[in-house]
This record gives structure tokens, C-alpha cells and sequence, in this order.
């Protein structure tokens, strides 16, 4: 049954990474600058990033759950765990901005550096991903 909570979780964490980042990449794509498309992305991405924060606090919570303590992680993995966790609410916190004033506020540039932020912190994420999973 442990394997199984950690595979489910393992799938929605990987299926908010698809979003994150492909997400963002999509809306760099100048063909669908329109801002009814880039409003279903910044939704896409939103949840997305929620589903990374939900998963990935889904991980402490079974390790808890089975052994009682949380994983142990040091060093390079805390680091990593940390960056992480930075770029889901600051990916979070821009979608949320993005959603609420990119009809009233936002000029093209704006909108696009929100864009290029989102998929930068995607990538951050998913590079600190990897350095999590080996050096835990």
C-alpha cells in the first residue's frame, strides 16, 4: 500500500510538472498570443503549481504516516527541497497576479516577462527535482 500512495502522489507531482513548465513554454509561443489562450495557460499553470505544492507535501506526509518521522534530508536535498518549494509559491503568487491584472494593468511586456518568470521558475524546479531525488 506505501508504494502505491507514493506512486499516486509520484503522478500528480509529475503531471503538475507537465503543466508548469509546458504551460509556460506554450505561452512564450508568439502564434497564440491571444488573451483568452494565455488566461486558460495562466489556469493550466496555476493548478499545476498546486498540484506540486499538494504532492509534494503528499511525499512527508506518507513517509510520516509509514515510518514516523519525516524523510530525513540534509545538505544538497534540503537545499533542493527548499528551492522548490520557492519556486511553487513564487510561481503560484505570479499566477495569481497575472490572473488578476493582466486585463487592466499588464502591457505586452509585462505579460511576457510574466511568462518568461513562469517558465524559468518551472525549469528551476524540475532541475532542483532531480538533485532531491539522487542526494536524498
Amino acid at each position: 500500500m506505501e508504494n502505491l500512495c507514493y506512486s499516486v502522489a509520484q503522478v500528480v507531482h509529475n503531471f503538475g510538472a507537465i503543466a508548469v513548465v509546458g504551460g509556460a513554454t506554450v505561452a512564450l509561443y508568439p502564434a497564440i498570443r491571444t488573451a483568452a489562450t494565455h488566461r486558460k495557460l495562466a489556469w493550466l499553470v496555476g493548478f499545476g503549481w498546486g498540484a506540486q505544492a499538494m504532492s509534494g507535501m503528499s511525499f512527508a506526509a506518507i513517509s510520516y504516516h509509514y515510518y514516523d518521522k519525516f524523510p530525513d534530508l540534509h545538505g544538497i536535498a534540503m537545499a533542493a527541497l527548499l528551492i522548490k518549494m520557492l519556486c511553487a509559491v513564487s510561481g503560484l503568487s505570479i499566477v495569481i497576479l497575472y490572473l488578476r491584472y493582466s486585463t487592466s494593468l499588464a502591457t505586452e511586456r509585462r505579460l511576457l516577462l510574466a511568462w518568461q518568470v513562469l517558465a524559468s521558475l518551472g525549469i528551476i524546479a524540475l532541475t532542483a527535482a532531480a538533485f532531491l531525488r539522487w542526494f536524498s
